[in-house]
C-alpha cells in the first residue's frame, strides 16, 4: 500500500494528465490517437525517436507556431540529445525549464535541498563527455571564460579520460579550486579518473558538499571511488535530455520519481518486475511526449511508505544468459559490489565469449578479488568469463561508456 503522500501525487498526476489532453489533442503529432474523448494512458500507442523525429518540427507544433520564430525571439531553446542509443535528435523547451525541472528533482534529497536552501547561487563544476548535449557540454575547445555558463563551470575539454595528462587534469583541478563549487556534477567515468588525479595529489575541495553523477549509467566501482576520494555523499540522478530528469537518488539511496516532470510506466515486465520504462511529461509545452520509450529497463517497487525505482540500464546493453534470459547492466553491476581496485569496466558478450575488460588503479586488483567476481558473473549468465587488464576503453560515438554490451565479433 503506498503512502498517502504518495496517493496524492499520483492522483494530482492523473489529474494532470486529464488537464493536459486538451492542449495535447492540438499537436500534430497525437491528433489522430487523442480524437476519442474516454481515452485512458494505455489506450496510447508507444512512440519512439522514430515517431519525433518524423516531420520535426511541425509534428510537435502548430501551424501557428514557427521554430524560427520561437528560437529567434528566446521563447524557446533547441538542443540535442548525446546520441547514446540513435542518432542525435532535436529537442524544443521553453527557455529555463531546464533549470526548473532539474532543481525540482535535486530538491527529492532532503540533504541536497538542505545545501541548495543554503546556498541560493549554488555552483557546480561539471566533468561530463564533450560530445554530448549542446546546452550542457561544450562540443570545440572553450576557453574558460566560455564554459563558465551562470553558476555552473564546464571543466573538460577531452573525450576519453584516460588518456589525459598531468598538465590537462591539473588545469582542470586549478579552476575547481578557485571556482569553489558546492557540488560536482559529473559523468562517472570522467569523475572517476579525475578522482585518481586527485588522490595521488592529495588534492582537496573543501568547498563540495555532494557529489552528483548523471549523464551515463553509474558503477559501484565508480561511486566507491568518488566517496573515497571526494569525501561527501554521492547520489544519482536519472534522465533524459528528451525527457528531462525523472528520478533522483534520495538521502537513503532509493530513487525517487519527479512526480511534476512526467508520468513514468513500466511495461512488459518478467518475472522479476524488470520491464521497459515509458514516460509521458507533464511539463514541456513545446515538445509532449505520451508513452515515450526511452530505451531503459528499470523495477518498480511499491512500499508501505511510497515508490522507487531501480534503473537497470540501456535495453539494448543487456546481455543474454544461457538459459535465454535477460542480464541487465544493473544486475552485472552487482557482482562488483565491495570490490576494490577496478576503476572502470566493460563486459562483452560476443558469439564464442564473454570478456571482462577492465582498468586497474595503480595498486592493481588482488587475485581473488577478481576471482569472487568472474564466479559471480559467471553464475548469472552460465557460463565462463574471460578476464582481461586494459589501459583504456573508449567511449561510444556519444561520448558516453557502455558497462555492458553485446558484439557480433
Amino acid at each position: 500500500m503506498l503512502a498517502t503522500t504518495e496517493i496524492i501525487r499520483e492522483t494530482a498526476q492523473a489529474d494532470r494528465f486529464e488537464e493536459l489532453l486538451p492542449r495535447w489533442r492540438e499537436v500534430p503529432l497525437y491528433r489522430e490517437a487523442l480524437a476519442r474523448t474516454d481515452l485512458l494512458l494505455r489506450d496510447l500507442p508507444v512512440i519512439t525517436k522514430r515517431e519525433m523525429r518524423a516531420g520535426f518540427p511541425q509534428n510537435f507544433l502548430s501551424t501557428s507556431r514557427s521554430l524560427d520564430d520561437l528560437v529567434a525571439n528566446q521563447v524557446v531553446e533547441l538542443e540535442h540529445t548525446s546520441g547514446t542509443s540513435e542518432d542525435r535528435l532535436p529537442v524544443i523547451f521553453g527557455r529555463g525549464w531546464w533549470n526548473e525541472q532539474e532543481e525540482r528533482a535535486l530538491r527529492l534529497n532532503k540533504f541536497i535541498a538542505q545545501v541548495l536552501d543554503e546556498n541560493p547561487d549554488a555552483r557546480r563544476a561539471t566533468l561530463t563527455p564533450p560530445a554530448c548535449n549542446g546546452l550542457t557540454c561544450p562540443t570545440v575547445w572553450m576557453s574558460q571564460a566560455q564554459r563558465t555558463l551562470g553558476n555552473a563551470l564546464f571543466v573538460n575539454l577531452a573525450r576519453i579520460p584516460f588518456v589525459q595528462s598531468e598538465s590537462e587534469l591539473q588545469r582542470m583541478a586549478d579552476e575547481i579550486s578557485a571556482w569553489a563549487p558546492q557540488f560536482l556534477d559529473l559523468d562517472p567515468v570522467h569523475g572517476v579518473w579525475f578522482a585518481l588525479f586527485c588522490e595521488r595529489k592529495g588534492i582537496r575541495f573543501p568547498s563540495v558538499r555532494f557529489v552528483i553523477c548523471s549523464y551515463e549509467f553509474v558503477s559501484v566501482v565508480h561511486r566507491r571511488i568518488l566517496q573515497r576520494v571526494f569525501g561527501v555523499p554521492v547520489f544519482n540522478l536519472y534522465g533524459s535530455t528528451e525527457t528531462g530528469h525523472l528520478l533522483m537518488e534520495n538521502e537513503t539511496g532509493e530513487m525517487k520519481p519527479s512526480y511534476d516532470t512526467a508520468l513514468l510506466e513500466v511495461i512488459d515486465a518478467d518475472t522479476a518486475d524488470i520491464g521497459t520504462l515509458l514516460v509521458t511529461t507533464l511539463s514541456n509545452d513545446y515538445m509532449p511526449l505520451l508513452r515515450y520509450r526511452i530505451g531503459d529497463f528499470v523495477q518498480r517497487n511499491e512500499r508501505s511508505y511510497g515508490t522507487d525505482y531501480i534503473v537497470h540500464g540501456r535495453i539494448r546493453d543487456a546481455l543474454t544468459a544461457v538459459d535465454g534470459t535477460h542480464v541487465t547492466t544493473w544486475q552485472v553491476d552487482q557482482c562488483f559490489a565491495s570490490v576494490e581496485g577496478i576503476v572502470h569496466y566493460q563486459l562483452r558478450q560476443g558469439p564464442n565469449e564473454i570478456r571482462l575488460r577492465y582498468i586497474a588503479e595503480a595498486r592493481g586488483v588482488n587475485a581473488k578479488t577478481l576471482s569472487e567476481v568472474l564466479v559471480r558473473l559467471q553464475s548469472l549468465l552460465g557460463t565462463v568469463v574471460v578476464a582481461e587488464a586494459v589501459p583504456t576503453l573508449l567511449p561510444e560515438a556519444s561520448g558516453k561508456f557502455r558497462l555492458t554490451c553485446r558484439v557480433s565479433e
